[in-house]
């Protein structure tokens, strides 16, 4: 992870196709084409590859969930919860909808923890987002019972998590909707896109509506198509389509290589006693884009953090301060700065951010380090990498 490490003559030969036939835009344009139709195909070969009925590409991993939220009915001053551990991107598809996102604590796998997630729910809550940070995933057995118990909607963000796999089953297929981001750092990347999984005929028509300012998308005139909903403007570009087709097609081969990778570091951190690894559910398997391990307390796993950044270990990440994927620095969330003004029903909804604390997320996030693990690298590297890690937690430990 991400694809562009490993751009080809497969990616270049896709978006050839684009710009020799001159139609960028995935709708319309029929007699131009000359039967290139970048987004058909990649939606084609998503449903295939990740076993689902229907794919429909946005234009962002952010769109995707905002779209699959929307297509479940999600809305002003439902609840949706979600892990403290994400991207922030979940909260802002969620509040994009007028609705309200509760945050609940994480456990050892890094998503969201059973117990927290059960007594989150409430009258007004309509749906649960488990989010597969780092390359795994959350206990979907159990979310799906809770969902059904309550009547709820299960939706995965599995963005972070292409090519795993739970039960068999390929994520972002499992839950009643599922969601993928394609951009610039993802394991199989289009530059910028989404996509939205289910096999709800229902969702998906809904999601391909919405997404194309409501065009039901009926004939080959474009013009002469109905709206039978309000929509908006999410579509992907052919050229961005294009480039994620070519990727796709690569998945195994990148799922491989990471597998390779990874395995190499985690066994040679294994022979630290102090080192942990996070917990993957029970008959499931990463996609192994992330290494993620604990250390025994947030002071050791900060030393160990600058340590790396010091010597030249890259692309390890210590979330607990980072801007981005923790509740802890979400001040803008908290304090709810925007350039419009939320409904009273938000604004109600997320008051419980002001005095809630998250000591369990603190203590996983605290002491793990999630490194990502790079398709460029040779196997030489790889095991250099893996044993100037222990070196230095050793001396950090020490």
């Amino acid at each position: 992870m991400p694809g562009f490490e490993l751009f080809g003559d497969n990616e270049r030969k896709e978006l050839n196709d684009v710009l020799e036939n001159g139609v960028l835009m995935r709708y319309g344009f029929d007699g131009m084409r000359n039967g290139h139709w970048k987004a058909k195909e990649l939606e084609k070969e998503l449903e295939s590859q990740l076993k689902v009925k229907h794919a429909q590409l946005v234009s962002s991993g952010t769109a995707a969930v905002s779209i699959a939220l929307a297509a479940a009915g999600v809305g002003a001053g439902d609840e949706v919860i979600m892990p403290t551990f994400t991207f922030v991107a979940s909260f802002e598809a969620i509040m994009m909808l007028g609705a309200i996102p509760i945050l609940v604590d994480i456990d050892d796998t890094l998503t969201l923890d059973i117990e927290a997630t059960k007594k989150a729910i409430t009258s007004k809550t309509k749906a649960i987002m488990p989010i597969h940070m780092c390359g795994s995933m959350a206990n979907l057995d159990a979310l799906k019972d809770l969902c059904d118990a309550n009547a709820l909607i299960l939706i995965e963000d599995s963005s972070q998590a292409t090519g795993a796999t739970y039960k068999g089953k390929p994520l972002g297929s499992i839950g009643d909707l599922g969601c993928l981001s394609l951009d610039f750092v993802k394991i199989i990347t289009a530059g910028e896109g989404g996509a939205v999984l289910t096999n709800n005929e229902k969702f998906y028509t809904n999601a391909d509506h919405f997404s194309d300012h409501g065009h039901d998308h009926v004939g080959t005139d474009r013009g002469a198509e109905s709206h039978p909903f309000l929509g908006y403007n999410f579509r992907i570009s052919e050229l961005h389509a294009a480039v994620g087709l070519a990727q796709l097609r690569r998945l195994d081969e990148f799922v491989d290589i990471q597998k390779n990778n990874y395995t190499i570091i985690r066994e040679t951190l294994s022979q630290i006693p102090e080192v942990t690894f996070r917990t993957v559910p029970e008959g499931g398997e990463e996609s192994y884009s992330f290494l993620s391990f604990f250390l025994p307390d947030l002071e050791a796993t900060r030393k160990v953090s600058s340590a790396f950044k010091d010597q030249g270990i890259d692309a390890c990440f210590h979330y607990y301060d980072n801007n981005w994927h923790y509740i802890r620095k979400w001040e803008h969330l908290k304090d709810l700065k925007s350039l419009y003004p939320f409904s009273e029903e938000v604004k109600e909804g997320l008051t419980y951010l002001q005095t809630k604390t998250f000591e369990q997320s603190d203590h996983f996030i605290g002491r793990n380090i999630s490194c990502l693990i790079k398709l460029s690298w040779t196997e030489e590297e790889v095991r250099e990498r893996a044993s100037k890690m222990v070196s230095l937690i050793l001396k950090c430990l020490a």
